[in-house]
């Protein structure tokens, strides 16, 4: 069975994303959790560009990995010098990597107007670059960079740009969609065509412009391409790349190809949000395979009949990928949601019983007073057990207290209090903030991550504020949800006031103890 090796360039390309920058310390972390995963090749960075790439390879010559090979990035040699006396080239010696790709010109134009050489001259820069790295015993990938714009403006020198890869000695030739502007029958076509006049290995590198990089991954493997580039969570510059947690999903759901090891692919969704966390970077709740609500179900018609008969709106068993199902509790879904999540919590209900009559009326007026449960499951588990007298808090609220001060230099300064009781003992705890919820929230970790030290692993990723009934004006109920994360998962929880600092504060207590619930029933297990 042909292997489709998984190319990661996370923390080179990824690193591009508007918003993000990776520490040195980061980019170990997101390595770890690749090669933990199984991905064959993680791309560290380019050694000549930056300091921080450097020191990064300096570290990973200290480190061993378990299941992947480290590569560096760089490019051919500058046009007219010698491969020895390239700087570039030499820096991607000294990183000591097993594995070195570079990229190089395809495009005529390109070679021309931005390179301002001529083209026989690429050609020698492309195979005395590759010729060079292979002599001093590295596995060698060439990247064509602008591949398919080259083939379709000029295929003859399109083609000879990496033949010339290959005589000189190129392991895998990557055939790139840097501007993510190719269609994928294009792709396939061109995967095709190449296939014919190349033996060496063909790899496949494409950007999201058009939001097709996935798929046009999958044409050129469809194709023949055995390599497949791009980042976790599609992360890139622009649009992103190809995202491979969506990639490596389909290969092993759909087409039946092996990449990653077969157990491993259980893990994607948990290494989708490690990445998010590390990377400070909000993964999408519609995110393919792994996101929050890619198997949620809302419309009654469709929690009837995914209790049935899963496979009725549900293209893959959520498990497969590390995720799982969802039912949202809204007015379209009735009793049913309030069954399910009685069972995850072992109760036996049913809909004509009287604690689930009574469940469903106080739900009801919940969502009459402006609670909104569809988009706050944790809130929703957390009513629950409350209601039906099954959760002791893991702390009490005594009092809080926010205060908000604009100064003369213009600065607003937030500052609260909280006073809890935790197993007996009161406690007490004051922290300023860029807000009043900011500062209440620093002020309730500074009590409880003493008790419960998993809390610095969580973080508030989202805040709205939603105005209930505009004609009240400033007396106007608002509603307030706020998503949580940590390495693992993601929770929504909700809260409901005329003070938007009170309905703040039920929903940032729900995620505080929502994600304390959640880590009891993970240590359980």
């Amino acid at each position: 069975m042909t292997r489709i090796v998984i190319y990661d360039t996370t923390l080179r390309d990824g690193s591009q994303t508007e918003g993000i920058s990776f520490s040195v310390n980061d980019k170990i972390k997101i390595t770890e959790k690749l090669d933990d995963l199984g991905v064959h090749y993680i791309e560290g960075g380019w050694p000549g560009s930056n300091p921080k790439d450097r020191e990064f390879f300096k570290v990973m010559k200290t480190k061993r990995l378990k299941n992947s090979v480290m590569a560096a990035f760089g490019s051919t040699r500058r046009a007219n010098i010698k491969s020895g006396d390239d700087q570039n080239l030499k820096e991607l010696i000294s990183s000591e990597t097993p594995t070195i790709t570079i990229f190089g010109k395809s495009w005529d134009l390109h070679v021309t107007d931005v390179l301002k050489t001529t083209l026989d001259e690429n050609l020698k820069m492309i195979f005395d670059s590759v010729n060079f790295l292979k002599k001093k015993k590295r596995e060698v990938f060439y990247d064509a960079e602008h591949f398919f714009d080259a083939y379709k403006r000029n295929p003859q020198y399109a083609l000879k740009t990496i033949l010339a890869a290959e005589e000189a000695g190129a392991d895998c030739v990557v055939l790139c969609d840097t501007n993510g502007g190719t269609l994928p029958n294009d792709v396939g076509t061109i995967v095709q065509a190449v296939r014919t006049k190349l033996k060496a290995e063909i790899g496949i590198h494409t950007h999201n412009d058009m939001g097709l990089a996935v798929a046009n991954s999958l044409a050129a493997i469809e194709k023949g391409a055995t390599q497949v580039q791009g980042t976790f969570n599609g992360l890139g510059e622009r649009c992103g790349n190809a995202d491979l947690s969506t990639i490596v999903a389909i290969l092993y759901t759909k087409l039946k190809l092996k990449s990653i090891p077969d157990q491993k692919v259980k893990n994607l969704t948990e290494t989708s949000y490690y990445l998010s966390e590390v990377s400070n970077y909000k993964l999408a709740d519609n995110h393919a395979f792994t996101g929050h609500s890619a198997f949620a179900h809302k419309g009654g018609v469709h929690i009837d009949a995914v209790l049935k008969n899963p496979i009725a709106y549900e293209h893959v068993e959520p498990s497969v990928v590390g995720n799982h199902r969802r039912f949202l509790t809204s007015e379209l879904a009735g009793k049913m949601p309030i069954i399910l999540k009685a069972k995850e919590m072992n109760l036996d209900l049913d809909k004509k019983s009287p604690e689930a009559v009574a469940l469903l009326k106080a739900l009801q007026e919940k969502e009459h007073e402006g609670y909104q449960f569809e988009a706050a499951d944790a809130s929703f588990e957390l009513f629950m057990k409350r209601h039906l007298k099954k959760y002791k808090p893991f702390f009490q609220l005594e009092g809080f207290k926010v205060t908000t001060e604009k100064r003369h230099d213009g600065k607003i300064f937030a500052e609260a209090s909280v006073r809890l009781n935790i197993n007996g003992k009161e406690t007490y705890s004051a922290s300023d903030g860029d807000g009043p919820v900011d500062a209440l929230d620093r002020a309730l970790r500074k009590i409880l991550t003493h008790t419960y030290p998993n809390l610095s692993q969580m973080h508030l990723s989202d805040y709205k504020v939603r105005v209930l009934d505009s004609k009240s004006a400033t007396a106007a109920k608002v509603r307030v949800l706020i998503e949580s994360q940590d390495n693992t998962d993601s929770w929504t929880t909700v809260g409901v006031h005329e003070n938007i600092i009170e309905a703040s504060w039920e929903a940032l207590i729900d995620s505080i103890e929502y994600k304390l619930l959640k880590d009891k029933r993970t240590n359980k297990n």
